[in-house]
């Protein structure tokens, strides 16, 4: 009975194809019948455009879709799918290359397979809409589910693919499937290679079917086509207490003992700069000359340079020396990353991806001074004993997978085989006995409020060549004055500024905070004395916070000064559709806080906690009793009677407390508290009802601008983080919140009267179904809107971001940026609103010609 249904179901299948013609399988009776076991293929077909064909085995026959964008891995991500004509079970097989004219003229390769289990009755849960399975492929795991989607008269019924919340899970900003592993599990090749024994009449086919494709190369590489930007921060690793739990999940490298070192070429143009931004291009001239002759018009490469000792490990002090005496072309360039590559932007592409790029851009022969860091695939503690024997200082880990951030990032770790850092020289003592020079280096680091705390001394590790140099350093450095918070006591010392940085090995740290057995590794001239702070081993579940902390900074003048903030419970995920930790979201306001900051300042701000997360119960706090957290100053209760007072954040400080404290969102005033009875600015919340397509948002967000032109007032636009759009009139302060609020209520109301298809004048979900309120409420006395970078309690964590009005019709949602990929949106900053202080308006002429008189 099942042979003779899929005989009938397969119909559509020999229907459409000429098997004279094409090398696909005929089926023959239905393919053949498996007891037991269930499988699942899927196919990368380059027809008129790429798409996956997602296969499940039942009844005879392979159930098939055609998935364009293919499967993801984030639950988040709901993948369109059509459903189309079943095919032969023995179809799971075929790779090879339709021929031009016949249908699905293309390539197809088998990119994963596997078995599936489908949970009760598979084919009840199809006829239903409703599919929950689990795959066990060589690619996806985990379980699944495709649901109908209600029809509008689609010849093909719609579906979506999408990824359950489990251990298979990954958000897709940290890794995409089919970019990591785009190639057959069966012959190892992509869509758009063909097998070395193909005749000569399916090449010719190949090359027709690609006529009508785009460009493979567009395809092959996900990495988008970028400028080269003219600077860069490296990626840091986070210093960890033991190796991961789950090796196999990273990749593991030496750790150098050099200098950290980017470069930058740029049409035979070669730059070298420091982890700090120092350009030494002059100071290498046979690594820039070596670096030239790669073949690349634009890159930017990460990696570190040393000098080897006699058997081939790294030498901090030959390195040091190599500067000094203005030798070095006995330095060597060991390289690991390519952030940037001919044009593209890779810092998305899983680690495995951007090394493989660097391997081939090296070659087999890369110029002597360049070579490649070999990642290993080894049990850590394995590599460190093997690192220690060699003369490394120990290893370098990188989560498979993982993307290129330019901060402090949990997906980079190291671990050492002794305790190492760097300090700051805030004195010495003097010479005892035959020694020349002096006798011992006092040391300290800066702590979270950036003074400078006595660590202890170092007096071993010096020849009499450096003792010389170092003294010399030393007494253009001299001053009477302490650097250290506490004088440390029962020393007498010569002092001298804090601007030197010593490398110091040391056997542990005391109570007390004081280093002991310590021995000199010789003086860093590629950090600044001000970024120096204690480096404290971390347990893994912990640094997804690392970037967070703003501690890596020493003391700026006219800034706030930063915190090395204890962050409790980094590892607890906050949001289960992306899988997002608190740890996460305190790393991106530090990202952000300078970008943040201007929009907070000076205003009363409304924070809104999420103690159990996304989903879970919100607090909207806008006043307080007392300063609970630091940073976040109470403002004179006189200027909000019968409250507590007004909260108001001006520094980094508080908005990284606040974070630590579970506040997600950030919401601030039309005013500033300097002035708080009259609002500088107006704000048009546009909320879509049920069944608002993006497209009639982005028309309304126009709408709105080329009345308020018409108006006479400027504009200015940014996404909500959330479902709508936010446009913001700076005006002069001239009239009251009464006023103010009442002007743009007849705004809305002007709207809502002349395009009411579009626009409704009243809150609330029945009143705005198809339709879009522009909320007017924000302008009332006491009323907020989320800041612009801040994060919203939603699923995905979307963010608030100023954009330029030309960005609206390539504009995807409005929380189209989130926690996971701000950065690639960070460079654009705030230029959208460059303009808004000097365009303020008063609403007076405005007024007159909307017909509305201030009360």
């Amino acid at each position: 009975m099942a042979h003779a249904s899929a005989r009938e179901s397969l119909a559509r299948y020999h229907g459409k194809r000429d098997f004279a013609r094409t090398p696909e399988p005929r089926a023959g009776g239905g393919g053949r019948q498996r007891k037991g076991v269930l499988s699942f293929v899927i196919q990368k077909h380059h027809a008129s455009h790429l798409h996956y064909d997602f296969r499940l085995e039942l009844d005879g026959t392979l159930k098939s879709w055609a998935v364009p964008k293919g499967p993801c891995l984030d639950p988040s991500v709901k993948r369109m799918g059509v459903h189309v004509e079943d095919h032969p079970l023995s179809y799971a097989d075929f790779e090879g290359t339709i021929p031009p004219k016949q249908y699905g003229a293309g390539s197809v390769i088998v990119w994963d397979r596997g078995e599936w289990l489908p949970e009760g009755d598979a084919r009840r849960a199809l006829a239903e809409g409703k599919l929950k399975f689990e795959l066990r492929g060589e690619k996806l795991h985990g379980h699944w589910t495709l649901v109908r989607m209600r029809g509008h008269g689609e010849k093909q019924e719609p579906w979506l693919l999408i990824k359950e919340h489990d251990d298979a899970a990954r958000p897709l900003a940290d890794y995409d499937v089919v970019q990591a592993l785009p190639d057959s599990v069966l012959s190892g090749r992509g869509v758009d290679d063909l097998p070395a024994s193909a005749p000569k009449k399916t090449s010719a086919a190949a090359k027709a079917a690609r006529a009508t494709a785009p460009k493979p190369a567009a395809r092959k590489n996900p990495a988008p086509k970028a400028a080269l930007p003219p600077e860069l921060s490296p990626q840091l690793a986070t210093l960890v207490a033991a190796p991961p739990a789950s090796p196999g999940d990273w990749l593991y490298e030496l750790k150098f003992d050099g200098y950290r070192l980017l470069t930058r070429i740029d049409g035979g143009k070669v730059r070298c700069i420091t982890r700090n931004g120092h350009d030494w291009t002059d100071r290498l001239p046979a690594l820039a000359k070596a670096l030239a002759k790669l073949p690349t018009r634009s890159a930017w490469l990460d990696g570190e340079i040393v000098v080897e000792n006699a058997q081939g490990a790294p030498d901090f002090q030959a390195l040091q020396n190599a500067f000094d005496r203005a030798s070095t072309n006995a330095i060597v360039y060991w390289l690991f990353d390519a952030p940037f590559l001919d044009g593209r932007d890779l810092r998305a592409m899983p680690v495995e991806e951007r090394r493989a790029r660097l391997a081939a851009l090296l070659g087999d022969r890369p110029p002597p001074p360049l070579r490649m860091s070999e990642a290993f695939e080894a049990a850590p503690r394995d590599l460190l004993l093997s690192a220690a024997r060699l003369g490394f200082e120990g290893i370098v880990g990188k989560r498979k997978g993982s993307g290129y951030v330019s901060r402090r990032s949990p997906d980079w770790i190291k671990l050492k085989n002794q305790l190492r850092q760097e300090f700051v020289i805030g004195g010495h003592t003097a010479p005892k006995g035959a020694r020349a020079g002096f006798g011992a280096l006092l040391l300290g680091v800066y702590d979270d409020e950036g003074m400078l705390q006595y660590c202890g001394n170092v007096g071993t590790g010096f020849d009499a060549g450096r003792l010389k140099d170092i003294k010399a350093r030393l007494d253009r450095e001299q001053t009477g004055d302490c650097p250290f918070a506490t004088r440390p006591a029962g020393v007498k010392a010569q002092w001298v500024r804090p601007v030197l940085v010593a490398e110091v090995v040391f056997g542990a740290w005391t109570h007390e905070g004081r280093i002991r057995h310590s021995a000199f590794q010789g003086l860093r001239i590629d950090k600044p004395a001000a970024e120096v702070r204690r480096e404290t081993p971390q347990a893994l579940s912990s640094i997804a916070c690392a970037a967070a902390a703003p501690a890596a900074r020493g003391p700026r003048q006219g800034a706030s000064k930063p915190m090395d903030m204890r962050i409790t419970h980094a590892e607890r995920v906050i949001d289960t559709a992306s899988g997002i930790t608190k740890g996460e979201l305190v790393a991106y306001y530090a990202q952000v806080g300078a970008l943040m900051l201007p929009h907070l300042k000076r205003r009363p701000v409304a924070l809104v906690r999420a103690p159990d997360g996304v989903g879970g119960e919100l607090f909207f706090q806008k006043h307080a009793q007392k300063s609970e957290l630091p940073g976040v100053k109470l403002l004179d209760p006189a200027l909000d009677p019968d409250h507590d007072p007004l909260l108001q954040i001006d520094a980094e400080r508080g908005l990284l407390s606040a974070a630590q404290m579970n506040v997600i969102e950030f919401h601030t005033w039309n005013a500033t508290s300097n002035a708080i009875g009259q609002p500088d600015r107006m704000t048009f919340d546009l909320d879509p009802g049920e069944g608002v397509a993006w497209a009639r948002m982005q028309e309304a967000a126009l709408l709105v601008q080329t009345l308020l032109t018409e108006l006479g007032l400027p504009a200015f636009l940014k996404t909500s983080g959330g479902k709508g759009l936010h446009v913001v009139v700076p005006i002069r302060r001239r009239y009251g919140w009464d006023a103010v609020k009442g002007f743009s209520q007849a705004v809305v109301a002007h709207l809502a009267e002349t395009i009411p298809d579009r626009f409704v004048a009243r809150s609330g979900p029945r009143n705005r179904v198809g339709k879009i309120f522009v909320d007017y409420l924000r302008n009332g006395f006491g009323a907020t809107t989320v800041s612009a970078w801040s994060a919203r309690s939603r699923p995905g964590l979307g963010i608030s971001v100023p954009l330029d009005w030309d960005e609206l019709p390539a504009l995807q949602s409005a929380a189209q940026w989130t926690v996971r990929n701000a950065a690639e949106r960070l460079a654009v900053g705030n230029r959208p609103w460059a303009a808004m202080d000097a365009s303020r308006k008063g609403l007076g002429a405005a007024m007159k010609k909307l017909g509305h008189a201030p009360p």
